[in-house]
């Protein structure tokens, strides 16, 4: 065994460094990760990392509960210093290795293939769509000031977001607005199911009720895409009250909400959990498709909290699951075809589909077919999406291989 007792500070850094696990992508992305809860000696290796392979950019995804968000940011600001970075709390990590609980990585995008600017959005409760819009309008324009002329086929945008916020829907849609036609996506940072507090970290600020957007541009052939595993069944729920600022549904049909439900899914209202509600998704149809609208939770006085915008008069359908390991195998696929073969995929996934994997006992399948595209990211509380805010979805930005210089 080895003996950490007579270490100082600078050989126990080095001992916890080499713990964490590095992967390269041939368009230049490095991703460390670890599950040791030591921000200081992680740090330290993202910036050995950093340095090495000419980063420009860091994203961080954590678990609130190996790290606290002012630790790792503390740590970040000590021994990266120079090094923008943005990130947020999570509902799971996908790693190098797959899906996995615990972790904290970094995603590291070298400044040769990419352009980036970032910006925290604070206050979101206090924010009006228009300065949001604005916020978003500047960075785009300090980018494009950088690289010249930014479009669809050049840039995309990237958001994280408090996801506890009940702001994500006008959110997205402003930044979207400040966007023109650059793409969107993105995820609500999660607590591992606590639904206590999220947490945002952006250069050195700590902060929640807030969102980060990231704008970049590049060289490396990338496609944004979603995709879901469910279709919708003729089985109804009206919303018939509910308290819309809070995302709170009281009654469906008149009934109420717990009953309701329980009763469409056939099972009994206090045996709703967590895996009910993801085993059993309610969509909404809009402009001719269904978006999940995903439960939160069951509250005490029967009432059912949402991830997503709720009101009266909305008309839910139950959805009906498909098999998660095909319908995401052949979406991956398709996502191969556009960008010639994937090299690494960005990806935003919400934690319902991670419970609903674990409950239909397909949770290796998912996690093996992670791994073998490349697939790195976090468990969410909800994706963005160009316009939309969805839940029960993976969202993600594909990479294809970077075309050799002629």
């Amino acid at each position: 065994m080895h003996d950490t007792q007579n270490e100082g500070p600078e050989e126990r850094l080095e001992d916890l460094a080499r713990a964490c696990s590095k992967t390269s992508y041939g368009c230049g992305l490095t991703v460390v990760s670890t599950d040791r809860p030591d921000a200081p000696a992680f740090a330290r290796e993202v910036a050995r990392t950093a340095a090495a392979t000419g980063a420009g950019f860091a994203l961080f995804f954590f678990s609130q509960s190996l790290v606290r968000a002012k630790d790792l940011s503390a740590a970040i600001s000590r021994y990266a210093p120079a090094l923008p970075h943005a990130g947020c709390s999570t509902a799971g990590e996908i790693t190098a290795a797959g899906l996995e609980e615990g972790q904290m990585l970094a995603i590291l995008f070298p400044a040769e293939s990419f352009t980036i600017a970032s910006a925290m959005i604070p206050n979101l409760s206090g924010s009006g769509m228009e300065s949001i819009a604005a916020q978003v309008g500047a960075l785009r324009r300090s980018l494009a000031a950088h690289t010249g002329r930014l479009s669809s086929g050049n840039a995309f945008a990237l958001c994280l977001i408090d996801g506890l916020s009940f702001a994500e829907e006008s959110v997205a849609s402003a930044i979207h607005w400040g966007l023109d036609d650059i793409p969107l996506v993105g995820g609500s940072a999660g607590d591992d199911l606590r639904f206590q507090a999220t947490t945002l970290i952006s250069d050195g600020v700590v902060a929640t009720d807030c969102a980060v957007v990231i704008l970049m541009a590049t060289d490396v052939p990338f496609h944004v895409f979603k995709t879901e595993n469910f279709v919708p069944t003729n089985e109804k729920l009206v919303v018939t009250a509910s308290d819309p600022n809070r995302r709170v549904v009281h009654e469906f049909n008149a009934t109420s909400a717990s009953e309701e439900f329980a009763h469409a899914v056939g099972v009994m209202p206090d045996a709703l959990t967590p895996m009910s509600f993801a085993s059993h998704p309610v969509v909404v149809r809009v402009g001719g498709e269904y978006y999940c609208r995903s439960i939160q939770k069951l509250n005490t006085d029967g009432s059912l909290s949402f991830f997503c915008a709720i009101d009266d008069g909305i008309v839910l359908s139950i959805a009906e699951p498909t098999d998660m390991v095909e319908s995401t195998r052949s979406a991956l696929e398709d996502v191969g075809e556009k960008v010639g073969g994937i090299d690494v995929i960005l990806g935003f996934d919400c934690v319902l589909r991670r419970l609903d994997a674990r409950n239909r006992q397909v949770l290796r399948d998912i996690s093996d077919l992670y791994r073998t595209n490349n697939l790195i990211g976090f468990g969410t509380y909800g994706e963005q999406y160009r316009t939309m805010h969805l839940n029960q979805t993976l969202t993600g930005i594909a990479f294809g291989h970077r075309q050799a210089a002629e």
